[in-house]
């Protein structure tokens, strides 16, 4: 969906010869063999049907998230006018967040009886962690170098409402701004070049470490304040795998 050239250091399945549009089959398949597998090893668990319709209602949030992400993004209608950093949020929110961070820890928890309900903290934190990991991913898909991120960037290229993009148009100026319309969102080696060096800058790059430096201590924070240690010291194991990662 977003004509990418590699996923994880490897070219991206679509197009792989022979493979091509027959990718849209092979996704069905694999998205189907999580059923297949709930249904293997859970199914005489009191649990099972709360664990079937976790994973009914991330995919939706996911697949909602990646639908949002695309119409923003839509190539006939580049405006960098819709741009805003709620935009953003609700994005990440729902297309990297739930499924990324929030569902592994839903499934401990169902898994030890736990009723998610009494546990909105929890989500709340996994949430803005998952957030605060695609803002990483955003600044990466800029400034790391692709042999150790694993992937070719092309936010830029690809117009994405990315951080980085919603964060210059708050600091641009309107000549500035001026260089970001024209030159966002298009795939030339030399547009590209024109909006890096625009980021570095409006020091970008610094606005992205002092993001990280605030995210981290607000969820030390919040993690901190929760009444059990167990949740804590899984929280705090999610966060330290995160935080100030290169890839």
């Amino acid at each position: 969906m977003d004509n990418s050239v590699t996923r994880r250091g490897q070219p991206c399945w679509f197009r792989k010869p022979k493979v091509g549009m027959i990718a849209i089959n092979d996704g069905i398949l694999l998205r189907n063999h999580i059923h297949r597998i709930l249904k293997k090893h859970f199914r005489e668990m009191p649990y099972y049907v709360d664990l079937v319709d976790l994973f009914n209602e991330v995919e939706f949030q996911t697949a909602c998230g990646q639908m949002i992400d695309l119409i923003t993004t839509f190539d006939g209608e580049k405006d960098l006018s819709k741009y805003s950093l709620q935009i953003h949020r609700r994005i990440v929110e729902y297309k990297t967040a739930y499924y990324s961070f929030y569902l592994p820890v839903a499934c401990a928890l169902l898994m030890a009886g736990e009723n998610l309900e009494n546990h909105t903290d929890v989500k709340t934190v996994l949430v803005d962690m998952g957030i605060y990991f695609q803002v990483q991913d955003d600044y990466l898909d800029c400034f790391a170098d692709p042999e150790t991120l694993g992937k070719i960037g092309t936010d830029i290229e690809d117009f994405k409402c990315s951080w980085l993009v919603v964060k210059a148009l708050e600091r641009c100026s309107e000549e500035q701004t001026k260089i970001l319309y024209e030159n966002y969102g298009k795939a030339e080696p030399s547009n590209v070049a024109k909006v890096k060096a625009l980021y570095k800058e409006l020091d970008l790059e610094g606005a992205f470490m002092e993001y990280e430096k605030e995210s981290y201590e607000k969820l030390t924070k919040l993690i901190e304040a929760h009444q059990s240690k167990a949740i804590q010291a899984v929280l705090k194991s999610f966060l330290a795998k995160i935080y100030k990662r290169q890839k």
